[in-house]
């Protein structure tokens, strides 16, 4: 098996930054992190210089990448195309997510991550379906015309499905309790999105099983004195994980801070909602039969509504650290150790013995110089 180390000025493990360490893999694993002084004298050092050495990036909300849109291209080479796109931004592991669209794209989706999976893709997670059981008030870019309440047949669909990790964002309000306790007992999470429900109906989806909200304060119930809706709800709570898209447009840097001083450490992660535009020299796409365009670093559909991000991981960890204000070493656990948490990962999100080497280096300026996945170099 091939055995190497690297060394950079820092080493962030996901608990502290280490200086004058260095990471020993083999054979795809972390084998060790060791003082450089330790290391055998015959070991192959690649000195990687000034910058952080830290856990590769997971993303639990990408959409597309890499000149692709998981909608538009359901198949295994459409998936190692996006993982592609989003090596240049520093992450390893992903959910390719679908939105909402017919119930033959979701079988497509389920096919092709079942096919990419059994190549033995590391970086492949699972699948994300977002929607199609919304709101229609909070539907956002999602085409009105999929917005419905599932069927017994299609949750039933969903857990013989459940041998690929699935998670699933839904209205909870659309969505009946006991459907979500069931796909909750087959190992699916369920996240809440694109809801207007009340505190009250969120709280007992909580009860029946709901682990997570996608997308933090966008296409959901806000907050006000008198009625906590949905952010209220998911602030609050103690064991529901946030994610949250750390694009600049989406959400006020100040809110993430907000989110982040009010949930309990560990329980909020940042997620791109990335586009087919990140990782790819094209600026514009293909959605529902309209032209989604970047401008300013935002991606606007006919309508002029937000229709996902063009940020990749690296992106969203600087506006957290430097707009945001948060700690480095915390925004680099919200983008690696706690996504990996949330996705039932223990072996992701650490530089620790044992931990698979998904790995990433940047610079000072928030630059990836280089993303390995299993030990294998990216770029």
């Amino acid at each position: 098996m091939t055995k190497f180390a690297l060394q950079a000025d820092q080493v962030f493990d996901g608990d502290q930054f280490l200086q004058n360490h260095v990471v020993v893999v083999e054979g795809g694993t972390v084998s060790a992190v060791t003082a450089r002084s330790e290391l055998p004298a015959d070991l192959n050092i690649e000195h990687l210089g000034a910058g952080v050495l830290a856990p590769g990036f997971i993303d639990w909300q990408v959409n597309g990448g890499g000149g692709v849109l998981f909608n538009n291209n359901t198949t295994v080479d459409g998936i190692q195309a996006i993982l592609r796109g989003h090596h240049q931004g520093g992450t390893t592991a992903l959910l390719p997510t679908l939105i909402s669209d017919t119930s033959a794209a979701r079988e497509r989706a389920v096919n092709a991550i079942r096919a990419a999976i059994a190549t033995g893709e590391p970086g492949l997670l699972g699948l994300h379906l977002e929607g199609p059981y919304f709101a229609p008030a909070k539907r956002g870019t999602h085409h009105e015309d999929f917005m419905a309440s599932p069927t017994e047949e299609e949750i039933d669909w969903l857990i013989a499905n459940a041998d690929i990790p699935l998670l699933v964002t839904l209205a909870p309000e659309v969505v009946r309790g006991e459907q979500i306790q069931r796909m909750a007992d087959a190992g699916i999470i369920v996240c809440a999105g694109h809801t207007n429900a009340d505190a009250e109906t969120i709280n007992r989806a909580l009860a029946s099983g709901l682990r997570g909200f996608t997308h933090l304060y966008n296409a959901m119930r806000a907050a006000t004195g008198r009625e906590p809706g949905v952010v209220g709800a998911a602030l609050v709570d103690r064991e529901a994980w946030c994610g949250i898209i750390a694009d600049g447009h989406h959400v006020h840097p100040d809110m993430i801070r907000l989110a982040w001083h009010a949930k309990p450490t560990g329980k909020l992660c940042l997620v791109t909602d990335a586009m087919a535009t990140v990782g790819s020299e094209d600026k514009s796409f293909q959605l529902y039969g309209q032209t989604i365009t970047e401008h300013d670093g935002s991606l606007i559909n006919n309508e002029g509504n937000l229709a996902g991000s063009a940020i990749a991981m690296i992106d969203a960890v600087r506006i957290s650290h430097q707009l945001a204000g948060i700690e480095l070493g915390e925004v680099l656990r919200m983008a690696s150790l706690y996504p990996a948490e949330f996705l039932r990962q223990p072996n992701l999100g650490r530089i620790k013995s044992g931990f698979r080497a998904d790995l990433v280096h940047f610079t000072s300026e928030f630059q990836v110089q280089q993303t390995w996945v299993a030990g294998q170099a990216k770029l």
